[in-house]
C-alpha cells in the first residue's frame, strides 16, 4: 500500500519583531506632549516629576531626554537639568539648509527606486489634505499631512542613514510647520499643488524635475513659516 510523502512546507524567512522599549514609549508620550503644547518652549522637564506622571522609573525618562535633545526639542545642561527648547529663527535657517540638502538627495533616488505602492501611499495622503482642506483643518493636522507626506519619499528612497537623518529633524520641522497660517487663501496653491507637483516628477522617473520642484516647494514652505514668525513677533510687541 502506498503512503503519501509528507507535504514539504518551505521555510519562511522570518525577521525578529520590533522590540520597543519602555524609554521608546516614553519618548512618543513627551514628544506629543511638547507638540500638543502642554510643556512651553523654555520650561524645565524635571526626571522625577516626569516619572511620576508616566509612572515609570527615571531611567526611562532620561534615556527618553536624551533621544529629545538629539531631535532638538529638548536641551540638556549639566547640572541644570532638560528644558524643552526654544526655536529660533536662526533654528529655521539651520533646519531650512540642512532639509533641503537631505531632500535633494530623497526625490532623487525616490525617482530612480520608488514603487507603485510607494506612489499611491503619497497620492493617498494629498487627497486628505483635500479632504482636510474643504472642511478647514487646523495648523496641526496640516502640518502632520505634510510631514507624512515627505516620510513617505524619504522611505521610498530606499537609504536608511538618509532616512535617519530625516527621522532625528523631522519633530522640528514639525513645530515650525505649526506656525503656518492654513486660512491664507493661497495656502492651498502654495502647499497642496506644490506636493502634487513634486509627487508628478517622481512619478515619471524625472530627477531634475523632482529636484528643481522639492527646492519650490520647500521655498514655499520656508517663505511661509518666516511670515508667521514675524506675525508672532508683532503680536509679542
Amino acid at each position: 500500500m502506498d503512503t503519501e510523502a509528507p507535504i514539504s512546507i518551505p521555510a519562511l524567512p522570518l525577521t525578529p519583531t520590533v522590540k520597543r522599549s519602555l524609554a521608546d514609549d516614553v519618548v512618543d508620550r513627551l514628544r506629543d506632549a511638547i507638540f500638543h503644547g502642554s510643556f512651553k518652549p523654555g520650561e524645565a522637564l524635571r526626571e522625577e516629576q516626569l516619572a511620576a506622571m508616566l509612572d515609570v522609573s527615571r531611567g526611562p525618562v532620561r534615556e527618553a531626554l536624551v533621544q529629545l535633545e538629539r531631535e532638538g526639542l529638548v536641551i540638556v545642561r549639566r547640572h541644570r537639568g532638560a528644558t524643552v527648547a526654544r526655536l529660533s529663527r536662526s533654528d529655521l535657517e539651520d533646519v531650512y539648509s540642512l532639509r533641503l540638502a537631505l531632500e535633494r538627495l530623497a526625490v532623487q533616488r525616490t525617482a530612480r527606486f520608488a514603487t507603485e505602492q510607494d506612489f499611491a501611499a503619497m497620492e493617498a495622503v494629498l487627497t486628505d489634505f483635500d479632504i482636510a482642506l474643504l472642511r478647514g483643518p487646523s495648523e496641526k493636522e496640516v502640518a502632520e499631512l505634510d510631514v507624512r507626506f515627505h516620510d513617505l519619499i524619504y522611505q521610498a528612497a530606499r537609504h536608511q542613514r538618509l532616512y535617519d537623518c530625516w527621522a532625528n529633524l523631522k519633530a522640528q520641522i514639525y513645530i515650525f510647520l505649526l506656525s503656518r497660517n492654513v486660512a491664507d487663501p493661497d495656502f492651498r496653491e502654495i502647499t497642496v499643488k506644490s506636493h502634487a507637483a513634486v509627487l508628478d516628477a517622481l512619478r515619471t522617473r524625472d530627477e531634475a524635475r523632482a529636484i528643481s520642484e522639492i527646492e519650490a516647494h520647500l521655498r514655499g514652505a520656508y517663505d511661509r513659516v518666516v511670515r508667521g514668525y514675524r506675525a508672532a513677533e508683532i503680536d509679542a510687541e
